[in-house]
């Protein structure tokens, strides 16, 4: 685990937020600080295919002065299972239909519930009183770990797995973009002055250029377009 702190002032409350270094969890950051809390971010090295993301959390962190920052390494490569952690081709140019329809090989499994079971540890110790996640539920593949009865079910598991749960200070659960297209996301992380040029989202970068075809850069990029936003991703050649 590698840690880095950046503690501008002190903060009244803690949290911790989740950290990919996409545009959701950039724009997520500025969100749980325009809050006042002091963010902690935390972001996971699990052996996925774009593992360029991670240093791109590392950037966004240090732009918007998080409060601290840890990566935590663990290899959910072992497991497999998707086309983020195994030898499996990543879907490329499908139509919005196909991005709509059955849950996509990019589900890597139980990987958000994995990531709220440290966040969840890491706010009690260090006594915050929220998680920040960015998960989506409108622009989003159908992830399973991404709706709202999710969030809901490990609401309740938070409300009975901590000692500061059961002593009356449940930590609470805060998806602010859950329910937001790309396109507000970007629009409201323009006016909280994110630089989404630090962020990184491609599934199957080519390099540290993001491919362009997969569901993630296509997702994107329209977001971008209905924002009336420029896009500052970097395209690999043919990516556009």
């Amino acid at each position: 685990m590698s840690e880095s702190s950046h503690v501008p002032k002190p903060y009244a409350a803690q949290a911790v937020v989740l950290l990919s270094g996409g545009l959701d969890s950039a724009t997520l950051l500025a969100l749980a600080k325009r809050q006042g809390y002091g963010a902690h971010c935390l972001t996971f090295a699990y052996g996925q295919r774009h593992a360029v993301e991670v240093e791109a959390a590392r950037r966004v962190a240090q732009a918007q002065r998080a409060a601290a920052h840890r990566v935590i390494e663990i290899d959910l490569r072992a497991f497999g299972g998707s086309a983020l952690t195994a030898d499996v081709a990543v879907p490329k140019d499908r139509s919005p239909a196909e991005m709509t329809g059955d849950i996509p090989v990019t589900y890597v499994p139980a990987r958000n519930t994995i990531f709220l079971a440290y966040a969840l540890g890491l706010a009690e110790v260090l006594g915050a009183e929220a998680i920040f996640i960015g998960v989506n539920a409108v622009d989003y593949s159908g992830y399973p770990d991404c709706r709202p009865e999710f969030v809901r079910a490990f609401q309740g598991v938070a409300n009975v797995a901590t000692k500061a749960a059961v002593e009356g200070r449940p930590t609470r659960l805060v998806t602010p973009l859950i329910h937001l297209t790309k396109a507000q996301i970007i629009r409201t992380g323009v006016e909280l002055g994110v630089d989404y040029g630090l962020t990184h989202s491609c599934y199957d970068p080519v390099g540290e250029l993001a491919c362009g075809r997969c569901d993630s850069c296509q997702i994107r990029r329209q977001g971008f377009a209905e924002a009336g936003v420029a896009d500052p991703t970097r395209y690999a050649a043919g990516g556009r």
